[in-house]
């Protein structure tokens, strides 16, 4: 699936990775992501895209994305736009998928093949756009969940598709028993798939 020679870059949906993992039940752990992306090709960059509620005095997510940050991710943020919701449900939307889309674009010169963590079909168009420029592309969601996590538009696209479950034992680990839920209801996001 990769060729040792190929220069790697991973491109993290955040919330639609978050969804996708706790809809099989475990957690990533990122340490481990890298160096399962490192051993097959050379891993330029790992580029991960989430929105934050800046106003908030403690986001969820903040110790995430400090640790992200200081050990070999490129964390691309935004503010999120807070709402509540006609039932009276509190909602959050910020949506990266252009800003992911424009990184990816630019980056293509220096890439041989993409590694798209999301399965969103929105994305489908900017797979096809790589594929025109003779990049591979790799998608990383799952079919394992009713409803899948993938839209089937994308997964077709892709070069290839990998099933997150069966990362598991790569860097997948078990979701810590939290008694209360502390926010990170936005990491579950405005991914559409």
């Amino acid at each position: 699936m990769f060729d040792e020679r190929e220069k790697i870059v991973l491109l993290i949906d955040g919330a639609n990775l978050y969804a996708t993992a706790r809809a099989l039940g475990f957690d990533i752990d990122y340490k481990q992501m890298l160096n399962t992306f490192s051993k097959p090709g050379y891993l330029l960059r790992a580029y991960y895209y989430t929105a934050l509620i800046e106003d908030q005095e403690f986001s969820s997510i903040r110790p995430l994305i400090d640790w992200l940050d200081y050990n070999g991710y490129t964390v691309v943020t935004k503010a999120a736009k807070e709402f509540t919701d006609a039932a009276g449900r509190r909602k959050v939307k910020g949506n990266m998928d252009l800003d992911l889309a424009i990184d990816a674009m630019e980056l293509v010169p220096g890439v041989d093949h993409f590694v798209l963590f999301s399965g969103n079909g929105d994305f489908r168009v900017l797979v096809e756009a790589l594929q025109r420029k003779g990049k591979r592309v790799t998608v990383v969601s799952t079919t394992s969940t009713q409803p899948p996590m993938i839209a089937d538009d994308l997964r077709r696209q892709a070069d290839n598709f990998l099933d997150l479950k069966t990362l598991k034992s790569d860097f997948g680990r078990d979701i810590p028993d939290r008694t209360s839920s502390g926010g990170g209801d936005y990491e579950s996001g405005d991914d559409d798939v």
